[in-house]
């Protein structure tokens, strides 16, 4: 559910489509409140934002904190053009993109007042080893933010087999790429693991159902479909599913977004930490 934000070398379960593009622009917005509604930094200090993918986390931080200067990284060149461009849309003027590999940052010790880090971690083969190098760049009393989803906590009505088998079929590709598609569940430990202290941490769900049409539709239509199908050359390369089972699956996956019957349910979680 990330992002796009991928800093590594093993691949990116979603790939780099136009539509992978339009999924977390649709999902940054569609998550705004519930992810960015306490997240504000103060004027004059500097923030790393790191894997920003396609700048669909830039934009609203840059907005929400428009007189803090942010510099926002990604390993992937078309990304960045991509948010390059998003930020220059939107005549934002507080952000300076650049090209780095969060694993091997070319900052120096003590950097940043502050990190942000959103759908990052779950596509790294090396989680921890990202956190100790952010914690590197972090100067003393500065705080990291990290909000990662967890594709345990996905559920669905109506349920069906093979909607169940395309949702595990995303989490199995994850797993084959050495990423963790669970790792919300693990951003205490790996925070305490990094050398951080965390001060705040707790799950933001989303429930919707035919009370609130709108982000029913959004959250199935918008962000969970279109994030398994962005999936499917991985799914297909591992042969996790059938073309029969796909087709299915991904239908009756849509039917939970629509209403009167369909429900939706997943959960992220948000964590502040600062360096122990």
């Amino acid at each position: 559910m990330h992002q796009n934000n991928t800093m590594n070398t093993n691949g990116y379960v979603h790939g780099y489509s136009r539509r992978e593009a339009e999924r977390l622009a649709d999902q940054s917005r569609i998550l705004e409140h519930l992810l960015h509604r306490d997240t504000a930094y103060t004027a004059g200090c500097h923030v790393l934002e790191a894997g920003c993918g396609i700048g669909a986390q830039t934009v609203i931080l840059a907005r929400n904190s428009p007189h803090t200067m942010f510099t926002s990284v990604d390993i992937a060149e078309e990304s960045l053009k991509q948010a390059q461009q998003r930020i220059d849309e939107d005549r934002i003027t507080n952000v300076t993109f650049r090209k780095e590999n969060i694993l091997s940052l070319t900052f120096p010790d003590a950097h940043f007042d502050h990190i942000f880090v959103c759908f990052v971690l779950e596509h790294l083969a090396k989680p921890l080893r990202a956190l100790e190098e952010l914690k590197r760049v972090l100067k003393p009393g500065g705080t990291i933010t990290v909000i990662e989803g967890d594709h345990g906590s996905c559920f669905w009505y109506p349920e069906t087999a093979e909607s169940l088998q395309v949702w595990l079929a995303l989490i199995i590709a994850q797993q084959q790429l050495k990423h963790d598609p669970l790792i919300g569940r693990r951003l205490f430990p790996l925070l305490s693991d990094s050398g951080f202290r965390v001060k705040d941490i707790g799950p933001r769900f989303v429930y919707a159902d035919a009370s609130n049409p709108g982000l029913l539709n959004g959250m199935v239509h918008k962000i969970i479909v279109p994030m398994v199908e962005s999936s499917k050359e991985e799914i297909f390369r591992y042969k996790i599913v059938t073309e029969q089972v796909w087709q299915k699956g991904i239908a009756d996956l849509s039917a939970s977004g629509n209403p009167p019957d369909g429900t939706f349910f997943y959960t992220w979680f948000k964590a502040l930490a600062v360096i122990k």
